[in-house]
């Protein structure tokens, strides 16, 4: 069977599967096909087995389908293990070690029917020293981190699906680099059991589709919460441009894809208006900085202690910075962040959801940073979900993403008013590269 798979989607692949109309096997080979053409160019796998996913699809075809994801691959970012497979961090400290068990994201996706393509390139774990990936589009450009493979993996047709994390911006803004639908869920929302843990405060898992619906899918198998099945598109009553206080960092084009975006809504009856944050959400980035340095400094520190020489110097710079940091500091951090908690829910509360920048701009060029995380730190410090929406392109020529940000627990509420925006806004621009 001939079947050109890049722009399938995961739900349709896996009713074509279920019901017979294609092979997870022909599915997969035409996937296979597409990387062999583009990885040399992207770079977004670490660790990729061609037989070895082969193998699965033909299980897969040789058994009744049990879950929504049957037949399915996913890309796991290099930090999740997944069985039998090397977890490597993009560090040479890691370099041979070997995954014996699936992380608790991965075994609930094989319950559903997914399958594992491989493991995709992370910053160094999942820090901000970057790995090989190149930005779909455009190779000169970053394509984000630090799921920086997930996201470039997605984009460009290799899977339909993808598994990240975040820290800071790491789900969010390459997902807005790359043109994909990102999704930060509400802290805690997907087990972290199995992942190289950076801060556990923040680190938090997060998924890349192409659409909200596909979105919706993964997190149901994710999850196994059943509020994440049949998402339908529902029309916000009430949408608020937050300009966070580092407004000002945002590009100009930024700025006006997010009244477009306004006038958009606005002009289909949905009320609009726009909020500034509260002054003591000022001091939320430093936080931030405060609570992920000094826990990363704890987390890694058997890696520090014994193999620092085959660190990155800007993270033994991070280690170096969180030892330094005294408890009082970090106490600190922590009560603000509560105080913010208190104050962002009763501010949502009036609305249905915020809408923000998901990156300063477009993808920047070259390949020796991944871009800033300005407009995504103080959401995931606040542990609140947060969905990149594909929105315009900037000056020269590459994707722009919108953030829309609801209340903690809301998730299955955001993909719902997500989706809907998502349909408004689908004319904007193909993902199709």
């Amino acid at each position: 069977m001939s079947v050109n798979a890049p722009w399938l989607g995961a739900r349709q692949a896996a009713q074509s599967i279920a019901l017979g109309t294609m092979s997870s096997q022909a599915y997969v080979e035409s996937l296979l096909a597409h990387i062999e053409r583009r990885e040399p160019t992207v770079r977004a796998w670490a660790h990729f087995d061609r037989e070895q996913v082969l193998a699965q699809a033909r299980w897969a075809d040789a058994h009744t389908p049990t879950g929504p994801l049957h037949g399915v691959p996913i890309g796991w970012k290099d930090v999740i293990d997944c069985a039998g497979l090397p977890t490597g961090c993009n560090s040479p400290i890691y370099r041979d070690h070997h995954a014996l068990t699936d992380a608790a994201a991965v075994a609930m996706t094989r319950r559903a029917g997914a399958m594992v393509m491989g493991k995709t390139v992370t910053a160094e774990f999942a820090a901000s020293h970057p790995g090989p990936t190149t930005h779909p589009l455009n190779a000169n450009h970053t394509p984000g981190g630090s799921s920086s493979g997930s996201a470039a993996a997605v984009a460009d047709g290799m899977v339909a699906l993808a598994v990240g994390t975040q820290t800071g911006g790491s789900v969010i803004r390459p997902a807005a680099f790359c043109g994909v639908v990102g999704f930060k869920p509400s802290f805690g929302m997907i087990s972290r059991y199995g992942i190289k843990q950076l801060s556990d405060s923040f680190d938090t898992v997060g998924t890349f589709a192409r659409s909200v619906d596909d979105t919706a899918l993964l997190m149901e198998a994710l999850t196994g919460r059943n509020d994440f099945a049949n998402i339908q598109p529902v029309k916000p009553s009430r949408v608020v441009l937050c300009r966070t206080n580092e407004w000002h960092e945002a590009d100009a084009c930024m700025h006006l894809t997010l009244d477009e975006a306004c006038r958009r809504l606005a002009a289909v009856g949905v009320a609009t208006g726009v909020v500034d944050l509260p002054a003591q959400f000022g001091e939320m980035t430093r936080a931030h900085h405060v609570i992920e340095y000094f826990e990363l400094a704890r987390a890694l520190q058997h890696e520090y202690l014994l193999h620092s020489e085959l660190m990155s110097q800007p993270l033994r710079n991070r280690i170096e910075s969180g030892l330094a940091l005294d408890a009082a500091a970090y106490e600190r951090a922590l009560a603000l962040r509560e105080q913010c908690q208190v104050c962002i829910a009763q501010l949502i509360a009036q609305t249905d959801l915020l809408l923000t920048p998901a990156a300063p701009g477009e993808a920047p060029l070259g390949l020796a940073s991944t871009g800033k995380a300005t407009f995504n730190r103080v959401w995931t410090a606040l542990g609140l979900p947060a969905l990149s929406l594909p929105f315009g392109l900037g000056p020269v020529g590459l994707p722009l993403g919108i953030q829309l940000v609801a209340n903690r627990r809301r998730d299955a509420h955001l993909l719902a008013h997500g989706a809907w925006i998502e349909r408004l806004f689908n004319s904007t621009y193909s993902n199709n590269f």
